[in-house]
């Protein structure tokens, strides 16, 4: 059983919702006259409007976003109008276009692809709607700000634990499996880039590298057995880019007989993921403080409302691809700090010790 305690900690993020208008010093942000925010508008009786992606790529976009989002949201005492596209990039433009309509006064929103999420931007800030991209950036999509975690150092985390958990093991050298995310998503496309480097800086080769479109976990299942009937099975560990692909490679690893001995990362801290890190299938995900991340969109959507540019610019000192952007730190949970999920409310002790087996693992680790 693996007892590594993480060496990296989730950065906090003290986030105050209430905030004062600005008044005249404020820069009107993407606002006109007609429609959308003005300059020193108070956040009372305003209407956010929040897009989600699906729920099939990852269980934390309606059990952990959809509630946070809300819950910062209510806290402000503002409206959220929160819709879910279902990974249909047709209902994502109609859920926009309801909502432009509507006059939202900002949209939060998370792409399904990059030339979707654009024509929504433009559409949006044509009414004079600021947008905020949220978890994922639009490429070229012109997003006024950006909130997420560093995918980068994401992917570094995942490429951190699966040699830890190889090292652990005494496995120094040997070819390791990139199961990647959606080729369309470019948040893959960074996890990619973090823990590919750090894997092969450590001295680790590449037996495969296969993207799973749509990150469907079932074509994942599907990619990872062609993956392992092609190689023989002859790979020493798994980068795969989130639990869902994880559980897809650990599924067909124990019909081999070798789940729990070839180490199979994972990403998002679901209840499933957390039980087979527990169990010692699975041997790290990658915690990200989704409560954390709901909270910075609201108050970043809040300046925006208020028209205050400068508070704005103050949350959001980051840059990706030249859009200011308020990144987060992830956090690696191995087996022996699953309780810090725990603790940060993120889930609990009776969604993840649900069986005897899980029982007694909780009680070894101290989960409850």
């Amino acid at each position: 059983m693996r007892t590594h305690r993480a060496a990296v900690a989730a950065t906090g993020v003290a986030l105050v919702l209430a905030l004062a208008a600005c008044g005249d010093d404020g820069a009107d942000v993407g606002a006109d006259a007609d429609s959308g925010t003005e300059e020193g508008a108070s956040a009372e009786d305003a209407t956010v409007g929040v897009i989600l992606p699906d729920s099939a790529s990852s269980v934390r976009w309606e059990t952990a976003d959809r509630p946070f989002l809300q819950a910062a949201f209510e806290e402000a005492g503002i409206e959220a109008d929160i819709q879910n596209a279902e990974g249909d990039t047709q209902q994502f433009q109609t859920i926009a276009e309801g909502m432009i309509n509507a006059g939202v006064d900002a949209l939060v929103m998370t792409n399904l692809d990059s030339s979707s999420g654009a024509t929504v931007i433009a559409d949006a800030q044509a009414a004079g709607i600021p947008v905020i991209d949220y978890d994922r950036l639009t490429l070229d999509g012109g997003a006024d700000y950006y909130v997420s975690f560093d995918n980068v150092a994401v992917g570094e985390t995942i490429g951190e634990g699966l040699v830890t958990c190889l090292e652990e093991d005494g496995v120094t050298e040997g070819d390791v499996v990139l199961l990647n995310g959606s080729p369309d998503d470019n948040n893959a496309t960074l996890f990619k880039e973090g823990y590919e480097s750090v894997i092969t800086e450590a001295g680790y080769g590449i037996a495969d590298d296969q993207a799973v479109p749509g990150w469907d976990n079932t074509r994942a299942a599907t990619i990872f057995e062609q993956i392992y009937t092609s190689t023989g099975g002859d790979f020493v560990g798994v980068a795969a880019a989130n639990d869902g692909l994880g559980g897809a490679v650990i599924s067909v690893l124990d019909r081999n007989g070798l789940a729990g001995q070839i180490p199979v990362t994972g990403q998002d801290a679901t209840d499933e993921g957390l039980q087979r890190v527990l169990l010692g299938t699975q041997c790290m995900t990658v915690y990200k403080a989704v409560r954390a991340e709901a909270e910075a969109a609201a108050e970043l959507a809040i300046t925006l409302i208020e028209g205050d540019e400068a508070a704005a610019d103050a949350l959001a000192t980051g840059d990706v691809s030249g859009v200011p952007s308020l990144l987060l730190e992830p956090q690696a949970i191995y087996r022996d700090n699953v309780q810090d999920v725990v603790e940060d409310g993120f889930t609990t002790a009776e969604n993840l010790c649900t069986t005897p087996e899980l029982q007694a693992a909780c009680d070894e680790v101290g989960v409850g």
